[in-house]
């Protein structure tokens, strides 16, 4: 892994200086990136681990009553799986310091910065680009909270990180996307194939260009690693069906029981990534669903009394 010197770093020898971090929802790409970070770089150097979770309005009026103690934050589902996925790292990943970043937005804040934030993702102007952007714009920012696992008490936390890992490339690559599922039922694998290679195509301007400059914006840089030439290269010389599990009539990827390590049956998108995730120790990461990072951080219609958005709709403003 190519990782430049960017900045100034306080201490060469500190190792309490993270120089990678991850953006990381607990979901499968980013979880086995922190995972595969692990057997790359030193042991004594931390890494990382950056969960944004926004103040939504919209979701606090859904739940109330439900759950008064509950936190707008904590109850956010990119929180929950964030947590449970940074457990699993540290049972699986010993005697590496791992820090989770909880960086909590809430709602004036995340409006604050909105013209900053259109004007970043410009040329695209809809409300799931926004959505998305505001995420990444927060996440890059690198500001939050880290908490003292003896005392249980929150502190203030930034990220000395310049690097960010994205796990950008996965859906694309390994079909994890419902409509990649959609396609394989409505034409089979030509089908699916087809529809793979139209989000390879687009990838670069849908994504990367809005990415790039969203987290940018804090002098922090965005690693791909799905993206890696030769990675890309390799994985689309394979056949489809050795990297999802879509099969007829069937609801997921079953691989033979031949000892209790063994996986159950997984869901189909992104099978290669999964048994990845199952055999490298990250058991409970392997049975994760698909979730988009504007529904997980929960920045998708945040506004009260503006109706029903879609996200092709276009922003204000």
């Amino acid at each position: 892994m190519d990782v430049p010197n960017l900045g100034q770093a306080k201490n060469n020898q500190d190792s309490e200086d993270a120089k990678i971090a991850v953006l990381f929802s607990g979901g499968l790409d980013c979880t086995l990136l922190a995972r595969l970070a692990h057997d790359l770089l030193p042991p004594s150097q931390p890494i990382d681990l950056l969960n944004v979770a926004f103040e939504n309005p919209r979701s606090m009026v859904a739940a109330s009553g439900k759950d008064p103690a509950a936190s707008a934050y904590e109850s956010c589902p990119d929180r929950k799986t964030g947590r449970s996925s940074y457990l699993e790292l540290l049972q699986i990943c010993g005697g590496r310091k791992w820090r989770f970043i909880a960086i909590n937005v809430p709602y004036k804040e995340s409006e604050s910065h909105h013209s900053t934030i259109a004007g970043l993702m410009a040329p695209h102007n809809t409300e799931m680009d926004l959505s998305i952007a505001k995420a990444l714009y927060f996440a890059a920012r690198g500001q939050g909270q880290i908490r003292n696992p003896i005392s249980g008490q929150d502190h203030p936390y930034s990220t000395d990180a310049r690097v960010l890992l994205s796990g950008l490339g996965a859906d694309e690559l390994f079909g994890g996307y419902r409509r990649h599922a959609t396609a394989y039922a409505r034409d089979g694998y030509p089908g699916l194939i087809e529809e793979l290679d139209l989000d390879i195509q687009r990838l670069g301007q849908r994504n990367l260009g809005r990415d790039d400059r969203v987290i940018s914006h804090w002098a922090k840089e965005a690693r791909y690693p799905y993206l890696d030439e030769d990675f890309m290269k390799w994985t689309l010389q394979l056949p489809v069906w050795e990297k999802c599990g879509f099969r007829p009539n069937s609801a997921g990827t079953v691989v033979s029981k031949e000892n209790n390590h063994s996986p159950p049956i997984l869901d189909p998108a992104k099978q290669a990534l999964r048994l990845l995730a199952w055999r490298t120790g990250m058991e409970q990461v392997a049975r994760e669903k698909k979730r988009a990072i504007q529904f997980g951080a929960r920045t998708a219609k945040m506004q009260i009394g503006k109706g029903r958005k879609r996200g092709t709709d276009l922003i204000d403003g």
